[in-house]
């Protein structure tokens, strides 16, 4: 989710949801150790609760990355061991760290030394023909050993020569079947399915195999799949707003962004699909990419595209509200 799941989209994605866990993009432990710390890692406090997600394989600069992101103020510590793009494997880090068990567990043994909070994982099943439940099974049991307290599976192995990340996330099969027997053989770690869930159906099924779900592209594309959660899972049955009263809930936030000189559509991007499949949602969509990216542009663009739709009655719709809020465990 790099260059999606900025703080202006979980600000807007907590609007909808009060429980659901939220992730950062992944930062590269070198870029916090040696850059701009207080744009790589600044959040809004309402974002809690939100993990920092790292992407890495040095020990000594993950450690000192988890120790900086616990001084910020996260609740957690993910290291990506998942990404399949080249330029993430150029790095040495992400799905291809799968092939380097043993480094990976140096790796989360160094950030639990270093920090006070949760330490989690998130991999994929297997990496080109490392694709084993017998690999699967030691590479889990390595971390796991070395003081991984989640783990978070993308149901799906990576395949690193020869695929697009967007192929990555498409072509190869999905295998839950194998996340239910790592659940099974690891009954004590907490483990997180991900991968191809768009419905809270779907949620409510894993959740009878497996610790909890997470969700990332369906639920950005679609944000009011997130309305029901907090009912659905987490047992909240406090008053769903309307997607207008979020909109206007997000108005302050933007305002102090603007303020801030931050461009509206750095934040109106992670908005457009609020109204998706309601009467008008197009029109809210075109009207905010034809406007927000001007250079005066404010908030009267937000108001004026809200004004194109219907008001709707509030809450979710039965048919609409159906899935995990993205990304979460």
């Amino acid at each position: 989710m790099m260059e999606w799941t900025d703080r202006h989209c979980r600000v807007f994605m907590r609007r909808i949801s009060r429980h659901a866990r939220l992730y950062t993009e992944m930062v590269t432990s070198a870029a916090i150790v040696h850059g701009d710390r207080d744009r790589l890692l600044g959040f809004d406090a309402c974002e809690h609760p939100v993990a920092l997600q790292l992407g890495g394989s040095d020990p000594q600069e993950l450690a000192e990355s988890a120790r900086i992101g616990e001084q910020y103020g996260y609740d957690e510590i993910n290291l990506n061991c998942g990404c399949p793009s080249d330029r993430v494997q150029s790095g040495r880090f992400g799905a291809c760290l799968m092939g380097e068990p043993a480094l990976v567990a140096r790796c989360v043994a160094a950030m639990r030394a270093a920090v006070g909070i949760p330490v989690t994982v998130k991999c994929r099943i297997g990496i080109d023909d490392r694709d084993s439940y017998e690999e699967l099974h030691d590479f889990v049991q390595q971390i796991r050993d070395a003081g991984t307290q989640v783990l978070v599976v993308h149901a799906r192995k990576a395949i690193l020569q020869g695929l697009s990340p967007k192929e990555n996330r498409d072509i190869p099969p999905l295998v839950y079947p194998t996340v239910y027997r790592l659940k099974e053989d690891f009954p004590d770690l907490p483990i997180v399915i991900n991968g191809g869930i768009a419905t809270l159906e779907q949620c409510k099924e894993h959740l009878s195999r497996v610790d909890g779900v997470m969700l990332g592209r369906a639920a950005y594309h679609e944000p009011w799949l997130m309305a029901a959660v907090d009912a659905a899972l987490f047992g909240d049955d406090h008053p769903v707003a309307t997607r207008h009263e979020v909109l206007d809930g997000f108005m302050p936030y933007v305002e102090q962004q603007l303020a801030a000189g931050v461009r509206l559509n750095a934040v109106s991007r992670h908005i457009l699909g609020l109204f998706h499949g309601r009467p008008g949602g197009r029109l809210f969509r075109r009207y905010i990419a034809e406007n927000a990216y001007k250079r005066d542009a404010g908030c009267e663009v937000l108001r004026e595209a809200a004004g194109l739709v219907p008001s709707d009655p509030g809450g979710p719709e039965p048919e609409a509200s159906r899935a995990w809020p993205a990304p979460t465990h």
